[in-house]
């Protein structure tokens, strides 16, 4: 999707979905860094169920992507000419 690198200033996620995404970006951060009221705000939005899969989905997610760079496995071209979204730089 086009505005996956975009995505807190598209109109096109819900607020949901944003905090989500920014969830993502910073776990995926080094070091990791998940402010308070981040993870406040997604308490607000998800059950105690929900937000451990979904933050194991995410390290699991980083860990696959780690692990394939330091072998150097790269795509194998199963999704050619659809969209690849730019690694999301630092917001701050």
């Amino acid at each position: 999707m086009e505005s996956l690198g975009d995505y807190a200033q598209s109109s096109l996620f819900s607020e949901t979905d944003k905090l989500v995404l920014a969830y993502a970006d910073a776990m995926t951060r080094t070091p990791v860094e998940v402010a308070g009221e981040m993870f406040s705000a997604l308490r607000a939005k998800f059950d105690e169920a929900q937000l451990v899969e979904l933050t194991a989905t995410i390290a699991w997610e980083n860990y696959r992507a780690r692990f394939n760079h330091a072998f150097g496995l790269e795509a194998e071209g199963f999704s050619e000419g659809a969209f690849c979204a730019l690694p999301v730089q630092d917001r701050l």
